[in-house]
């Protein structure tokens, strides 16, 4: 087992410690994005989870400039944590939908802040053409450059079901594009999709193992007001785990992930004004804990199970 800080995974913040020397927080922005799940080029709807606000229900306000977000978050964060540098996620909505020259312009003015230290940037695979993967590029010259893709599941029946709106060849084509860029990649995952078994979720797992990917992200499905998987929740089409159920899968994750891979998102906590279920995801601090200890009591970590390969491929 390998050490990280006394965590039995390989956790965003022992990297990023590990990376920069110091503790690091997130600041979110919502650059003012729409999604072609929305716009009418591949739905109006959206992703059958996601809500209202693009899955940056915790993001800045559009109404204010890039620097303002960033500033007004780091403000806050300063208040109760005492830290002095940010990562600049561009959450709500995708990211990179929008055109190049307002990307660059964005980008620039987060990159260029003298307290951010990287940029995250959360979209579609769908959505990286080639002059937006050359912008990348050339941001990552100056600092590190993350890109976020929303895969979810690498089941194709789940992926209709949610409405994803590509296969999953799109996405292995993004990743290989991305890494020759040197651009660091995570990936969203879902846990508890409607359907899905726990080897069908072992199975992506599994998959990503094997790619090239430096970041994953193990979200709880969370069932929030105004989404269509709400309509199909109360209507009893599928049940949420319990906390017991969902520990109990993502001990069972944590042990088939490959120990380079590092975690970004354990579970998740939906807002509370619009959180349906499951209501126990809210106690974020009280989830983590009970996992750490269950870890401990299982000799559960990271990698236990995981069987290497000798080449990732693309």
């Amino acid at each position: 087992m390998e050490n990280w800080n006394g965590k039995p995974y390989h956790s965003f913040d022992y990297m990023l410690k590990e990376r920069f020397g110091e503790k690091i927080y997130k600041v979110a922005l919502d650059a003012g994005m729409t999604c072609p799940n929305r716009d009418g080029t591949l739905g109006s709807r959206g992703c059958i989870f996601c809500s209202a606000g693009g899955s940056g229900d915790f993001a800045g306000s559009r109404q204010d400039s890039i620097t303002q977000q960033i500033e007004k978050q780091a403000a806050s964060i300063r208040q109760k944590r005492g830290v002095a540098k940010f990562i600049a996620y561009f959450q709500a909505y995708t990211n990179t939908y929008a055109p190049v020259d307002y990307l660059r312009k964005i980008y620039t003015e987060a990159i260029s802040h003298p307290d951010i230290v990287a940029i995250s940037i959360g979209t579609r695979p769908d959505c990286l053409g080639e002059d937006i993967l050359q912008l990348l590029d050339e941001l990552n010259q100056k600092k590190p450059v993350w890109v976020e893709l929303g895969l979810q599941t690498i089941h194709e029946t789940t992926a209709r079901y949610i409405r994803r709106g590509y296969p999953l060849s799109c996405f292995e084509q993004a990743v290989s594009e991305l890494r020759k860029r040197n651009l660091d990649v995570i990936v969203h995952t879902i846990l508890g999709l409607p359907g899905e078994s726990k080897n069908d979720i072992l199975s992506t797992i599994e998959y990503l193992n094997h790619r090239d990917i430096q970041g994953i992200k193990l979200q709880l499905l969370h069932v929030l007001k105004g989404t269509d998987l709400a309509e199909d929740y109360l209507a009893g089409k599928f049940q949420v785990y319990s906390m017991e159920e969902y520990l109990e899968l993502v001990i069972d994750c944590l042990e088939h992930l490959n120990p380079e891979i590092v975690i970004h998102r354990l579970t998740g906590d939906g807002p509370k004004d619009l959180l349906i279920a499951p209501l126990w995801s809210s106690a974020k601090r009280t989830v983590l804990n009970t996992l750490h200890r269950e870890c401990k009591l299982r000799h559960a970590f990271q990698g236990k199970q995981y069987k290497p390969m000798e080449n990732k491929e693309d």
